[in-house]
């Protein structure tokens, strides 16, 4: 039977974003087995009926030794479990993963670039220092099979030498279920804006929050993060910053959301004005709730929006653009629901779970044979 390890940095990054996966291919009659760090949805895994193994592996890099064991630990997983391949997600994971199948001589081994986040987008001397390391692995690593989610975050690997063409490939995202999201009809009362997301700097929550106090001077609207801080990223946004926000009445913080689709419903227009991204599911899941997105011109965000037909696409860090599009969606009841039915005719057509777990099996078999 083939044996497929999915290892990730976080049970919630398995559970969120790959359970859709690990059951199409037990379908399949393969054997999923999950690896990550112990956490808030390792019960959820079990309770699915996976095997689930831990691997102790902190979110920030910290001292040398304490990083050489997480690569050794998970050594002794691929050694112990002999997998007929291992699909590696997020950058430690890539990282620490392609080295132990080397060292345990796994040659299926696939990776998953879900954006180039902290190391290839920050600006201080850590992120430049990492990015030297990270780079030097990568180059070391370059014949290994490596999935990316935008064109744009492959072509900058391929330019840099960081992966072989022939070893890259192109998925966009993780897909969603449009059986689960389904269009429900906008709330009455006063519009809501929603950022879901992770609450760092990098997912543009700080030019949200400025946006905000602009579009309040013009309309009655309120304006929501749903989501929590994540500590082990170094763009985490503090504590008391959101709560200063939530003070000042500027926005709501709901705190993290186990129902999504709850969420989504009780909003108007979803917005992420994020500085880039792999392809963000939150925007996905929104979309195939039918609601009209407005997001960044970066990678990622303007694979999910087309400019004017299911959302509005704006200039990253640009509060003024951000506030001006969300009042023209606001203001426009017929448009939203143009662009909300283009949003999720579009999810249909190209990001259905279905469209992109057939696409993974195709890279898993081209990889295996």
């Amino acid at each position: 039977m083939t044996k497929i390890l999915l290892v990730a940095n976080t049970d919630w990054f398995l559970y969120r974003y790959r359970l859709s996966l690990a059951r199409f291919l037990r379908r399949r009659g393969m054997e999923v087995v999950l690896v990550s760090p112990r956490g808030d949805y390792t019960l959820s895994l079990l309770a699915e009926g996976f095997r689930w193994i831990e691997w102790k592996v902190g979110r920030q890099t910290s001292h040398i030794f304490e990083e050489l064991a997480s690569v050794f630990s998970l050594v002794q997983i691929f050694y112990r479990e002999h997998p007929s391949l291992v699909h590696l997600h997020t950058i430690k994971p890539v990282l620490y993963g392609s080295l132990a199948a080397s060292l345990t001589g796994i040659h299926a081994v696939v990776r998953s670039i879900t954006g180039r986040g902290y190391v290839f987008l920050g600006e201080d001397a850590r992120a430049r220092w990492l990015r030297f390391v990270v780079s030097l692995i990568y180059r070391f690593l370059s014949a290994k099979a490596t999935i990316f989610e935008n064109f744009s975050d492959l072509n900058f690997f391929l330019e840099k030498k960081l992966v072989r063409p022939s070893a890259a490939y192109l998925i966009e995202g993780v897909g969603v279920d449009v059986n689960y999201y389904v269009p429900v009809p906008e709330p009455e009362g006063t519009p809501v804006v929603l950022l879901a997301s992770r609450l760092l700097w990098d997912k543009g929550v700080g030019t949200l929050v400025e946006a905000a106090r602009l579009l309040r001077s013009r309309l009655d609207v309120r304006v929501v993060l749903a989501g929590k801080p994540d500590e082990g990223n170094p763009s985490s946004i503090p504590l008391d910053v959101l709560q200063g926000w939530e003070r000042e009445g500027v926005v709501e913080w709901w705190g993290w959301q186990e129902d999504m689709r709850a969420t989504y419903a009780a909003c108007w227009v979803v917005t992420l004005p994020s500085l880039g991204e792999g392809l963000p599911t939150t925007l996905l899941e929104a979309a195939a709730c039918g609601r009209p997105l407005v997001a960044t011109d970066v990678p990622g965000c303007r694979e999910v929006v087309e400019n004017g037909v299911n959302g509005l696409l704006v200039p990253p860090a640009n509060p003024m653009a951000l506030a001006e599009a969300l009042e023209r969606l606001l203001r426009d009841p017929v448009l939203r629901q143009q662009m909300g039915t283009a949003a999720r005719r579009r999810v249909e057509e190209r990001f259905s779970d279905a469209i992109i777990n057939a696409r993974t099996l195709e890279v898993y078999e081209s990889v295996l044979s």
